[in-house]
């Protein structure tokens, strides 16, 4: 089965999370990505630990980052030198053949090299250009340097993120980037099918913290003080009582009651039946705003029971719930084994990295979607690159190897 992506050209500028975690998912689609890296220094996740086996310490020169190896999946790599203004042509004709241009610089960067949309542009309308950055490309704050972890503060995510009381938390995970690059490509998509009808490229521009909150304001934060709510709700959700997770003899448990019919029966396996018509407990108006009794109430029968007991009585009365995995526990869970979720990651030469790597998430009825091909060694493609889609021959990619331009 071909991807649903097959045919199309990304150049991949791009470095840390954000933006690989975009062209990953278009690799995975099928997509011809093409990592352009420069020639000294490279991807700085290449070169960074912890290394394969796993290790802090690198084995070989053949040994790479665990991040690398895990983001530049099913991704060609190139070097070239943009700084260079042989390098700097070399990719403005790349960009003449390519579908999609995607770049996470600062604001401003792109076309300090002389690279930037306007430029791209004119050498292929029918470009789709993405750019991903901390605050976007417009607003006073464009300029300014971000990561994850700023991204999560100034967009409000670790006001609201932890235990009421408690101080400000950042998710586990860096979700920062990895929905600013799952919405980069979105938006690519989206831009290469109104290409299709209007035979034109054009620019999206894609912001770390715009993509956060936008995800945040479903709920209504600006009311919680009104509403009498702490900011941090732990593991609450203010439209929903009980909504928790429960310690259990020997683990944790998460359930959660969404409708009458929930909290009725999870009355029920909790031999609670008295409270079915409770003036005050029978109310979800009552039960939000009260959280801590009905959490005290949930909490004292799960604490009787191990998490298997609780997870099969509550399920057998179809009550919404799950254990409490490790990240451990949750690469062995059989579930997203048969998803083809869980993969041994390879290094660059094929062989097993000695850690997990997360699958394609997306699965379709007649198209591949995977990340099978392991990461490339950094340039390994530069030649075949330039020779397929330039027409260099083996001495001219060979001279700018030696002047350091690609």
């Amino acid at each position: 089965m071909s991807g649903t992506l097959e045919g199309l050209v990304v150049l991949d500028l791009t470095r840390y999370l954000s933006g690989p975690h975009c062209t990953l998912l278009l690799a995975g689609l099928g997509a011809e990505v093409i990592k352009i890296d420069e020639p000294a220094g490279g991807d700085p996740a290449a070169l960074a630990p912890p290394f394969s086996g796993p290790s802090f310490e690198r084995a070989s020169p053949a040994d790479y980052g665990l991040a690398y190896l895990k983001r530049a999946r099913g991704k060609q790599s190139a070097t070239l030198n943009l700084k260079h203004a042989r390098g700097r042509e070399l990719f403005l004709r790349l960009a003449e053949k390519a579908d999609v241009v995607v770049e996470n610089f600062r604001p401003g960067v792109a076309e300090r090299l002389g690279i930037g949309y306007p430029v791209l542009q004119q050498r292929n309308p029918r470009l789709v250009y993405c750019a991903l950055s901390g605050y976007g490309a417009t607003g006073p704050d464009r300029s300014l340097k971000s990561f994850d972890l700023m991204a999560q503060a100034e967009a409000g995510l670790m006001s609201i993120t932890g235990e009421p009381g408690g101080p400000p938390m950042k998710t586990g995970g860096a979700l920062a980037d990895m929905i600013a690059g799952s919405y980069a490509a979105l938006g690519i998509v989206a831009a290469l099918n109104e290409r299709e009808r209007s035979g034109r490229g054009q620019a999206v521009d894609v912001s770390m913290v715009d993509c956060l909150f936008s995800m945040m304001m479903d709920e209504p934060l600006d009311s919680y003080e009104k509403l009498g709510l702490a900011a941090r709700q732990g593991n609450r959700i203010m439209r929903v009582s009980p909504f928790n997770a429960y310690r259990a003899k020997d683990g944790w448990v998460t359930l959660g009651a969404a409708t009458n019919a929930d909290w009725l029966a999870l009355l029920e396996v909790m031999g609670r039946a008295d409270l079915r018509e409770h003036p005050d407990f029978s109310r979800v108006e009552w039960r939000v705003p009260h959280n801590e009794e009905v959490d005290r109430i949930v909490g004292e029968w799960t604490a009787r029971c191990t998490v298997r007991e609780a997870i099969e009585r509550l399920r057998a009365a179809d009550v919404p719930c799950g254990a409490v995995r490790t990240a451990k526990e949750a690469i062995e869970w059989e579930q997203l084994k048969v998803r083809g979720m869980v993969q041994a990651l390879k290094r660059s030469d094929g062989s097993d990295a000695g850690v997990a790597a997360a699958g394609m998430p997306l699965k379709f009825s007649r198209s591949a979607a995977h990340h099978d091909a392991p990461a490339p060694v950094p340039g390994a493609d530069t030649a075949a690159v330039l020779q397929r889609l330039l027409g260099l021959s083996a001495e001219e990619i060979a001279r700018l190897k030696a002047d350091g331009i690609a």
